[in-house]
């Protein structure tokens, strides 16, 4: 190809190019630091109108729990006489009841923040006493009734994903580990569990590369470097819509170019790396790494001792079967508390990639499994799994990440069961308008941005990143080609 096709694909690509990438570049430092940022909210009415909660869509009914009629504090007086509800997700804790008559603000106690609110469970005691759970911080009802903070020592970076109960036993799950107390429930035993049979310390494909697109692949120092490239790229556009500009100053216009071919030229294997691997995170490659197993990297974050590390998601006692059902990033597996001992079930459904976000019995006892997959009734004991809107039997794997019915939420506490789609939400009740623009956490913001999303919306899942990723690919060759190409031709006047 001739220099000047070389040179007119670079110009327009990257001009073409420059605002997202400057978009990926910023959301992507952003993500890569969610501790610092997890107080810092955005409001909904600054971002693109589907971003406001509808019909309790986008995981705005997670789940609920009923507390009975015995539960008397200040915000339950004056109601009428049904079972008290609370419905909790992605907006935080609200009060109803079993018709769904009223919603009443549950939220006394938690940070204002939103990622402190997006609930992942909410459970009730034998002995009366309500916990709940979001990411970064466990909770627990009580004192001038509202919610009070319990102190966990946790690793850092380390995030919370479930509660559950059994007895006077309660269990709280990490990404990582087990954590169990007993009454006053004022310290936590931390329990590490035992590989699986057949262990092999193989991980995903996919968490690889998507660990080495985010640098987490190597602790903190491998995040700032992957920083830095970020930087790297923003000063690329930059010096390159600089130059593109023109301006009168030669100095500058200058300096520029200077600046943009030295960059460009020296981190050209840096900025490839991130562009390919961030490419591969989103379908239909995204697929296929999520399928495959690799053994983990030497002197990585992967190598871990602890088997489970980054891979616990959901738990549950199982009256039927007496043990503990334990969902994973790997699958489902039979827990014994007791000796930290797991052991794989075979008949589970599918699961998205994404996680669980309902798994809780029907009145036949069966197990309701609900994730971007879709939601099946699982029978342990049968060792069958069917969907729930067909009947029919679910297949072996999960296949895309978002599939036909993305199912965010469930309530069986209403009259008749609610099931809550991620986009599509549910019409069991009116949504009250309050909670339209309920705040967005600034990392989720960003995850929205670097996504894509914020873009196109939901389509950008599939096409978006696929077809950008390639085409800021070919920007930066085909910068590099045509410093190639003067080289080239230098050499041969040279000679």
């Amino acid at each position: 190809m001739k220099k000047g096709t070389w040179r007119k694909q670079h110009k327009w690509l990257g001009i073409g190019l420059s605002f997202f990438m400057l978009m990926f570049c910023v959301s992507g430092i952003l993500l890569n630091h969610r501790s610092l940022i997890k107080d810092v909210n955005v409001s909904r009415k600054y971002l693109p109108s589907r971003y406001e909660f509808q019909k309790w869509n986008g995981g705005l009914l997670r789940g609920t729990l009923d507390i009975g009629k015995d539960l008397m504090v200040d915000s339950m007086r004056n109601v009428d006489s049904c079972r008290q509800l609370l419905l909790y997700g992605n907006g935080g804790i609200w009060l109803t009841d079993s018709k769904a008559s009223y919603f009443k603000d549950f939220n006394e106690g938690l940070p204002e923040g939103a990622d402190y609110r997006q609930i992942k469970n909410v459970i009730r005691l034998d002995n009366g006493r309500i916990f709940a759970v979001s990411p970064f911080w466990f909770y627990r009802y009580g004192v001038h009734n509202k919610w009070h903070e319990v102190n966990m020592s946790l690793e850092d970076e380390e995030k919370f994903t479930d509660i559950a109960s059994h007895g006077d036993t309660l269990v709280v799950l990490s990404r990582s580990f087990v954590y169990t107390s007993l009454p006053p429930y004022k310290t936590f035993k931390r329990i590490q569990l035992h590989a699986p049979k057949n262990y092999d310390g193989k991980v995903t494909a996919f968490r690889t590369v998507w660990m080495l697109h985010c640098g987490e692949l190597f602790g903190i120092v491998g995040k700032l470097v992957v920083d830095a490239i970020a930087i790297i790229l923003v000063l690329l556009c930059v010096t390159g819509i600089v130059f593109w500009l023109r301006p009168k100053r030669k100095v500058l216009l200058k300096h520029s170019l200077h600046l943009h071919d030295k960059i460009g030229r020296y981190t050209i294997i840096l900025t490839l790396l991130i562009a390919l691997t961030g490419w591969c995170l989103r379908p239909p490659v995204m697929i296929a790494l999520a399928l495959n197993k690799i053994p983990a990297l030497p002197g990585t974050t992967l190598r871990s001792e602890n088997p489970w590390n980054d891979k616990l998601r959901m738990v549950r006692y199982d009256e039927s079967c007496h043990d503990w059902l334990l969902s994973t990033s790997e699958g489902f597996y039979s827990l014994n508390l007791e000796k930290a001992t797991v052991k794989a079930i075979s008949s589970a459904p599918p699961v998205s990639v994404m996680g669980l976000n309902v798994l809780q019995k029907d009145a036949k006892g069966r197990w309701l499994c609900g994730s971007f997959s879709g939601l099946f009734v699982w029978d342990r004991q049968q060792k069958t799994a069917t969907d729930y809107f067909t009947g029919k039997a679910a297949p072996m794997k999960a296949g895309a990440p978002f599939g036909k019915k993305a199912i965010a939420g469930m309530s069986q506490d209403f009259s008749t069961p609610v099931i809550a789609k991620y986009y599509e939400g549910s019409n069991f009740a009116s949504q009250p308008a309050s909670m339209n623009q309920l705040p967005m956490s600034l990392w989720n913001v960003a995850l929205e941005v670097h996504s894509g999303r914020f873009f196109i919306g939901s389509i950008a899942t599939y096409i978006f990143i696929f077809v950008m990723g390639i085409l800021a690919l070919w920007c930066l060759w085909s910068g590099y080609r045509i410093k190639l190409k003067n080289k080239i031709h230098c050499t041969k006047s040279n000679s």
